[in-house]
């Protein structure tokens, strides 16, 4: 009887080793499910976007792709883990910079239509960054942009699952970024 009871018991070793081994840790693509929601001004939960298992999110996890506090909060999941937590604004997309604002000419929209008040419009800086700004206003010659990252200012409220996880290949770590859940997946 205690030979049956050591057996079981280096057993149990062996599957904490192995999900240990196979949890999520640098250098590994992670694919799992979300629903992400902010709040409003009330206090109540508003839904901004979800990935489900059909559109599963794909990352390498480790990397910088993903907000840091969002990667510590999975750091050692294993397949089949549900998590749910809480980023505060200053972890998620930071506070809202009152000095994130800018003015645009006019004239940088002569080639294609104006804009409306609550677009998104596709900007480049002039080292060649791209990013996104909101239009808060149209005034006479000029353009009213919010800088500010559309998540800024607000605490993001995240829950969902890990369904996978696995070593990234030899070639996603020297590109940078996961190849699909399989690995296979092209550019």
């Amino acid at each position: 009887m205690s030979a049956a009871c050591k057996h079981s018991g280096g057993s149990d070793k062996i599957n904490k080793l192995k999900k240990i081994l196979m949890s999520i840790k640098p250098n590994t693509v992670v694919s799992l499910t979300y629903e992400l929601h902010t709040t409003n001004e009330e206090g109540q939960q508003v839904f901004v976007e979800k990935a489900d298992e059909q559109n599963a999110l794909v990352f390498l996890f480790g990397v910088g792709m993903m907000l840091p506090k969002f990667e510590e909060h999975l750091l050692g999941l294993n397949v089949g883990d549900e998590y749910s937590f809480e980023l505060s604004a200053a972890d998620g997309y930071g506070e809202i910079d009152p000095g994130a604002y800018a003015d645009l000419p006019k004239d940088m929209f002569k080639e294609v239509d104006l804009p409306n008040i609550g677009d998104v419009i596709p900007l480049q800086d002039n080292q060649g960054n791209h990013f996104r700004a909101g239009v808060t206003a149209i005034l006479e010659d000029s353009i009213s942009v919010d800088l500010n990252h559309p998540m800024a200012g607000k605490n993001l409220i995240f829950a969902g699952k890990i369904l996978s996880e696995r070593e990234a290949t030899a070639e996603e770590l020297s590109h940078g970024h996961a190849h699909g859940a399989d690995g296979q997946a092209g550019h």
